[in-house]
């Protein structure tokens, strides 16, 4: 499907709550040292932030969206907000505060593809209680959460857990609430440092096994370029990424999770949802942006064939 279609299916699929960002993104030739001063190669702004791009790389698989996340009423976020809803994703849950949008300074290895991120935010982006749609995290198939704004993720995810939803959560760093945002969703999808820190079990697979709740109907992690690993029914899933050159890696966890969406809410099995996931976040490794890397549908069925 070309992006800026409208999703085919008519259905509200997915609710995503959490964070949208203008990305500021300089190319920089080598890892720069400590003290050391180098050219910038290129820059350029661009979109992204957790939920917005995983939410397009869902959208781009063809399922209705719909955003809940607060916007800045600046140049930058009237223009991430147009964005969205021209990449077929339902903004209409998503309030304007009159602040600078949130942003990010990200600084990219064009050796290696790694990148560092520097961000602002400011504390008037956070949502509100009563700013959750609730019926419709209650009415959509699956809600997707992050670990920006703990307190409203949490609500959201209690809510559509409530309502008997399948509840995803993107978990990329350690904070005194990381167990119970964890604790609290069905599919969790944690960064490769998250196991080892929150249980101190060195190996990955037992790291998995001491995480996993009764609740939970999968449990992932996303490995970089190693891949991904999921604990479903008690056994351990592994599918290693394909290779690609990167160019930047930039929003390919977020893609990784739009695209593990897509493959929920298909029915596909654990080892097809790890092989689409990675697919598709390696092709988003092969562009410049998070959310101008998203795959279309068609690009990852190619690569995978």
């Amino acid at each position: 499907m070309p992006l800026g279609s409208r999703p085919h299916r008519d259905d509200l699929a997915v609710v995503g709550v959490g964070e949208n960002s203008v990305d500021f993104v300089y190319r920089i030739a080598a890892a720069l040292a400590a003290d050391g001063k180098q050219p910038i190669t290129s820059s350029r702004v661009s979109a992204g932030g957790q939920i917005a791009t995983a939410l397009c790389a869902a959208a781009a698989c063809g399922w209705h969206t719909r955003y809940v996340g607060a916007f800045g009423s600046d140049e930058h976020g009237r223009a991430l907000r147009e964005l969205l809803r021209a990449r077929g994703i339902d903004v209409s849950a998503a309030p304007v505060r009159a602040v600078r949008n949130r942003h990010a300074v990200i600084i990219v290895e064009e050796s290696s593809g790694r990148r560092s991120i520097l961000w602002e935010r400011d504390p008037a982006l956070t949502l509100r209680p009563e700013e959750l749609p609730e019926s419709d995290l209650a009415a959509a198939r699956l809600v997707h959460v992050d670990d920006v704004d703990v307190e409203i993720s949490l609500r959201a995810a209690l809510i559509a857990r409530a309502a008997g939803r399948m509840v995803t959560a993107d978990i990329d760093q350690i904070t005194p609430r990381t167990r119970e945002l964890l604790d609290a969703v069905t599919h969790p999808i944690v960064a490769a440092h998250v196991p080892a820190a929150l249980t101190g079990h060195p190996d990955l697979e037992q790291a998995l096994r001491s995480l996993w709740r009764p609740h939970h109907a999968m449990l992932g992690v996303t490995l970089g370029s190693r891949g991904a690993m999921l604990l479903a029914g008690g056994a351990i899933h592994y599918a290693p990424a394909p290779p690609v050159r990167a160019v930047d890696t930039t929003g390919a966890g977020d893609v990784f999770r739009g695209a593990f969406i897509h493959g929920l809410l298909s029915g596909d099995t654990p080892d097809a949802i790890l092989r689409f996931a990675n697919a598709a976040a390696a092709l988003s490794c092969t562009r410049e942006g998070a959310i101008d890397s998203v795959p279309t549908l068609a690009e990852i069925s190619l690569l995978l064939r």
